[in-house]
């Protein structure tokens, strides 16, 4: 019986689920794409206040 508890727990420990490597990428690709959004945004902004002003 104690051999069975122990293979039990060597499974769980086994069977824990690993770091997603998507999840990291697709935070990382969101954090890229939000930081480019707003440099197009602030870059536009900057071009029409130049073309009004001169």
């Amino acid at each position: 019986m104690r051999n069975a508890l122990i293979f039990d727990d060597i499974s769980k420990i086994i069977a824990q689920p690993q770091s997603d490597w998507r999840r990291l990428a697709y935070a990382v690709a969101l954090d890229l794409g939000g930081k480019l959004a707003a440099g197009l945004v602030i870059g536009l902004g900057i071009a029409v206040g130049m073309a009004l002003a001169g």
